[in-house]
């Protein structure tokens, strides 16, 4: 872990909020959970996202420990990221977001009809 939080809050929901922080962020954790990307994998696979919005997400999750970057020395440079086993054990909270999502979707659509 790089720059951990300097203050985390004393609420463990408000702390793990804080880590996702925005949409960008849960998008980009469950695109990674399926394993490593390039930056144009991602900045593709994360609809609606710019390049500096995607970056920046990036970096702060570097920092607090949730991501992994490898530059290759290459010509061009390659670059990957990853989750780390931290980021990595936030598999059940984006798997719950899911199911719920779901779920939400399926309500939403049968109330409609």
């Amino acid at each position: 872990m790089k720059q951990p939080l300097t203050s985390l809050p004393a609420c463990p929901v408000e702390t793990t909020l804080t880590l996702l922080s925005n949409r960008w962020r849960a998008m980009i954790l469950r695109d990674l959970l399926d394993g490593t990307m390039r930056f144009n994998e991602l900045r593709r696979s994360v609809t609606g996202i710019s390049q500096k919005v995607l970056t920046s997400n990036l970096r702060e999750m570097e920092d607090t420990g949730i991501v992994h970057r490898e530059v290759f020395a290459e010509v061009p440079p390659r670059v990957e990221y990853s989750l780390t086993p931290l980021g990595q054990s936030m598999r059940p909270i984006l798997d719950a977001m899911d199911e719920w999502g779901t779920h939400y979707q399926q309500q939403v659509a049968k109330d409609i009809a």
